[in-house]
């Protein structure tokens, strides 16, 4: 790889974050974690269920705001605040997130501010999407360049990860990943297009243990290695129907129908491909267009205007070479003009 590719690299990892360090000031999106594919492979001893799935980070996402304070502030709002505000805001994975790094600099004598955290909270709570691990996430991200944190101390971001939730590590990628074992091993998933689709949610929470527990066979089969390179998005979503699964689709439907429902909207909407994601109950579908994800979107509220239903993309694999330098700016862009 060139010098100059790897750089385009380490900017696709900070695309969706601003700031103005002058000010100390700084923003990221926590996006959405999709699961184009999820297979339960086995259980462990501990009772960790043994996963291989296929993930994708939306556009879409919560914001987490963060500047400097004289004492520590955390703040929600948004569509989706009003289930987290009734909770303890020491059970909340952002101020966790923001405890544990505070932690790790202060056992290595690193003088840091204090901080006002406001996480904007537009996806909704246990549907799926990895709504907290990501603003976890982003927690850590945001802290890092607040704090200007030294590299051997970004080092541990994966530790501390780790502590605070299976999924938060892969969630500090944003990019395309294939995650096996218990979320802990995650390996690059390369040449992934940008992945025009729609995320519908029937409103309704749903138990990951729940599923997990209406969960027939645990021991499934595993992905057949890495996917291969796709020409498009139809020829991904075609591979992704016949060679992949969500082994927690069947369970969480008999637990949560609507889920089929969203479903069926999406197919009927012209979706390439209909799946739930993670434990559900959200859906997402992948269409091969833009436009034809936001015309469908638009069908799919107009009859069910009490769903949560959003147009976005899933953001694509940085850029391998030179020559897709080009492609990964213009898909970038179209981001942007989405949210």
């Amino acid at each position: 790889m060139t010098k100059l590719v790897a750089s385009q690299r380490e900017m696709a990892t900070v695309e969706m974050t601003a700031g103005d360090a002058s000010a100390n000031r700084f923003q990221r999106v926590a996006h959405a974690k999709i699961n184009l594919s999820l297979h339960v492979t086995g259980r462990r001893d501990d009772g960790y269920h043994l996963l291989d799935s296929l993930v994708g980070f939306a556009a879409l996402g919560d914001i987490v705001s963060i500047s400097s304070a004289t004492a520590d502030v955390f703040e929600i709002s948004g569509p989706f605040s009003q289930m987290l505000s009734k909770e303890s805001p020491d059970d909340n994975l952002v101020v966790k997130a923001r405890d544990w790094l505070k932690a790790r600099h202060g056992d290595l004598g690193l003088h840091i501010s204090s901080s006002r955290i406001h996480l904007q909270k537009r996806l909704p709570i246990a549907s799926g999407i990895g709504g907290g691990s990501s603003d976890a996430a982003a927690t850590l991200g945001a802290l890092a360049r607040l704090w200007r944190t030294p590299a051997d101390v970004l080092e541990d971001h994966a530790t501390i990860a780790a502590a605070l939730g299976a999924d938060v590590p892969m969630c500090l990628h944003q990019s395309p990943l294939r995650v096996t074992g218990i979320g802990e091993k995650i390996a690059p998933w390369l040449h992934v297009p940008l992945l025009p689709c729609v995320l519908v949610n029937p409103g309704q929470a749903v138990s990951t243990p729940a599923v997990f527990k209406a969960l027939g066979r645990r021991d499934n089969e595993p992905l057949n290695g890495m996917p291969p390179t796709f020409g498009s998005v139809e020829e991904l979503a075609h591979w992704l129907r016949t060679e992949t699964r969500n082994d927690l689709q069947a369970p969480a439907q008999s637990l949560c129908p609507p889920i089929e429902t969203c479903r069926d909207a999406l197919h009927r909407s012209g979706a390439l491909l209909a799946r739930m994601s993670g434990s559900g109950a959200t859906c997402f579908g992948l269409f091969g267009t833009i436009e034809g994800a936001q015309n469908a979107a638009s069908a799919i509220a107009q009859h069910q205007p009490e769903w949560f239903v959003e147009t976005t993309a899933i953001l694509p694999s940085p850029p391998q070479r030179d020559e897709d330098y080009g492609k990964w700016v213009e898909s970038m862009k179209l981001v942007r003009s989405l949210h």
